[in-house]
């Protein structure tokens, strides 16, 4: 059965012209869909009630189902788990910021990349997450805002996977919800996170798309970082920044760098001199995260003081930076937690 948040306007439009119909039923599906927010296919008034019926036997809208759910009591961060028919699991996360909501989209049924600080990679990489699933995921988050006449402003691919190793979904889910027709969520108002893959930073550069990109960086230099990231085995910094100033040059858009701050490993004062060195003559911008904990992780948060000598001294050298506001910190607020936590409890009963 066709899922049809995985069709593109321009695929659903071939899919009525196969089927006979007027090639615009496509755009009315759409806009009910995505305007409308449709849940059945039996509500789109200005269908033939026969087309309705064809649509429901060939295609159906929702695949997930919610497990549980976690909502922050300081900030009304919402943390979901859904799951889909073959029982995997991922994380979405709605945040509402004063300049809108966004939402934090998974790409990838848990995560191979292995960084050290991170609860996404625990038990590895299950399997890539469809862009009708990722789409799946902003709508759950959009049908909540209904409630309250809100609409989602942005969206951060930084939930559990890498972005950068599903390249061929995540550029079709970002098609598909940037379509005109449907929520029209601007793609500059979207942002791509990775861990560092060179091939694919190179590959976002040359698709000329305006949006953001982020880059887990978490360390100044390549020993520090290979202990906390095995990626950087394959892509050391030097390659790594190579590539930036390479998406910089092709895009003439400033790069965000975000470096979790984790107590004793990577936050002392000279280490913030080695990651101003690093940046220099490159537009970016640093977040510093307060590492999350994660209790299968041995990590220690830096202490307040400490995150704000950091941060003064990136500013002392010229280098833009801000203090991550986090948000949900009162629930399972790091990737892959809520996942993790909900697989232990299955395991338990």
């Amino acid at each position: 059965m066709i899922h049809i948040y995985d069709l593109t306007l321009s695929e659903l439009e071939a899919w009525f012209e196969a089927a006979g119909q007027p090639v615009y039923r496509a755009i009315q599906v759409y806009q009910w869909l995505y305007q409308k927010r449709a849940k059945s296919f039996q509500v789109m008034s200005n269908l033939p009630k026969t087309l309705r019926d064809r649509l429901a036997e060939e295609m159906e809208i929702s695949r997930a189902n919610e497990v549980t759910r976690q909502t922050s009591k300081v900030d009304g961060t919402v943390k979901f788990l859904l799951e889909w028919p073959d029982q995997v699991t991922v994380e979405t996360v709605l945040m509402r910021h004063d300049y809108g909501n966004s939402v934090c989209v998974s790409s990838q049924v848990g995560c191979k990349m292995g960084c050290t600080f991170c609860a996404s990679t625990l038990g590895g990489m299950i399997r890539q997450m469809k862009a009708g699933e990722m789409v799946e995921q902003l709508m759950y988050s959009q049908h909540l805002l209904d409630e309250h006449a809100g609409r989602v402003s942005s969206i951060v691919l930084m939930g559990s996977g890498e972005p950068m190793d599903n390249y061929e979904e995540v550029m079709k889910f970002i098609d598909i919800v940037s379509d005109p027709h449907g929520l029209g969520i601007g793609q500059r108002h979207i942002t791509i996170s990775t861990v560092g893959l060179v091939p694919g930073i190179m590959r976002l550069a040359d698709d000329g798309r305006p949006i953001t990109l982020a880059v887990s960086l978490h360390a100044p230099n390549d020993e520090l970082r290979g202990a906390m990231m095995p990626v950087n085995k394959a892509y050391p910094i030097a390659k790594l920044m190579e590539a930036c100033h390479y998406y910089y040059n092709k895009t003439g858009k400033r790069i965000s760098f975000e470096y979790a701050l984790v107590g004793g490993k990577n936050d002392s004062l000279e280490e913030a001199r080695q990651l101003a060195e690093i940046l220099k003559g490159l537009p970016s911008h640093v977040n510093l995260i307060p590492v999350n904990y994660v209790p299968e992780r041995n990590l220690v948060r830096t202490s307040k003081n400490q995150i704000y000598d950091f941060w003064n001294e990136l500013k002392r050298l010229g280098v833009n930076a801000t203090i991550r506001r986090e948000m949900g910190h009162d629930i399972s607020a790091a990737c892959g937690q809520l996942r993790a936590e909900h697989a232990e409890h299955v395991e338990k009963t």
